[in-house]
Parts: structure tokens; C-alpha cells; sequence
């Protein structure tokens, strides 16, 4: 079940809620349901590869590495 990040659009409380189907959602300070769910960003660690778009690789040249790059 995936928790998702909420504001409470009434006393702007930040919270967390795991959620469970289409369960209503209200504020833990002051109970309101008048909240909204916020974009959450996710981290990753240990991708060894670049992603698509990201400057990766060889900065000198348009190969993926050289020698003038190590």
C-alpha cells in the first residue's frame, strides 16, 4: 500500500498517510478533509548508469568516455 503526502488546505498541516484503496483522507491536527495530495519526489542510490537526458560520460568529446576524460 503506498503512502502518499498530503496538506491540510485548513491549518496547513504536512502529513503522511498510508492509504488503502480510496479510503478519505483528513488531517491528524485538526481533522478536516479538506486536504490535497502533494507531488512526492523519489531518491534512488547505487544506479550505476545515467538516465536519459542526464549528462553522463565524456564531457570532452560526444563518446560515452575516452582517455582525456579518466
Amino acid at each position: 500500500m503506498p503512502i502518499y503526502e498530503y496538506v491540510c488546505n485548513t491549518c496547513q498541516e504536512e502529513f503522511e498517510k498510508l492509504v488503502f484503496g480510496n479510503k478519505a483522507v483528513d488531517c491528524p491536527r485538526c481533522a478536516s478533509k479538506d486536504v490535497k495530495k502533494k507531488l512526492s519526489v523519489f531518491g534512488m542510490s547505487g544506479v550505476e548508469k545515467p538516465f536519459a537526458g542526464s549528462s553522463g560520460g565524456c564531457t570532452s568529446c560526444s563518446k560515452g568516455s575516452c582517455s582525456s576524460c579518466k
